[in-house]
């Protein structure tokens, strides 16, 4: 049977890095894409890191019931996780890997239960977030301090997942991370 493998962090803790490590390894997983109502950043295209929808198409979806979490993570910018999605994947016998917020997390654990293995991906401290932050150079100071503020409230769930794992030493995490999911999905 497919598992789900979910995992929140901070904005700028590393979370995507590691996903995209996790993606290349032969663990059969396949990366759920999210939806969200923002505008996309630097490269990104519609169907491939997100799916773009303006914050009334996203209303309009979660009324018709199509997610299976979203969240409003900022004053109209929603993010949130396509039923489809999930759905296709799991047909497909694949392993469903999620990057998602924190409380989007929790609700897809709260819902799949011990079919779902949530890794929380912890920044080495709110310095070094704001370092990575501003090197990544997407966003204005003001939406870095907010991000910042997020951060701390958004390492208080940490606790509630199944593996935290300190995202201070790249070779380190990316090894702890590969053999949770690997011990997880045999």
């Amino acid at each position: 049977m497919s598992k789900l493998i979910i995992f929140s962090a901070p904005s700028g803790a590393g979370k995507s890095t590691i996903v995209r490590y996790m993606l290349a390894q032969d663990l059969n997983l396949q990366f759920s894409i999210s939806a969200t109502s923002r505008l996309p950043r630097g490269e990104e295209k519609n169907g491939v890191e997100y799916f773009f929808l303006t914050p009334q198409e996203f209303k309009d979806r979660i009324a018709n019931g199509d997610f299976l979490e979203y969240e409003e993570v900022y004053p109209n910018k929603f993010y949130g996780t396509l039923k489809s999605e999930v759905d296709r994947i799991l047909a497909e016998g694949k392993n469903v890997v999620f990057d998602i917020d924190c409380i989007g997390g929790l609700n897809v654990k709260k819902i799949y239960g011990d079919r779902a293995l949530s890794i929380f991906v912890m920044p080495p401290s709110v310095k070094v977030l704001r370092e990575r932050l501003e090197k990544r150079g997407t966003d204005s100071p003001q939406i870095i301090e907010g991000r910042l503020a997020k951060a701390e409230y958004e390492m208080s769930f940490a606790p509630q997942f199944d593996f935290i794992v300190m995202n201070d030493d790249f070779d380190r995490a990316k090894e702890e991370v590969y053999d949770a999911i690997k011990k997880f999905i045999r």
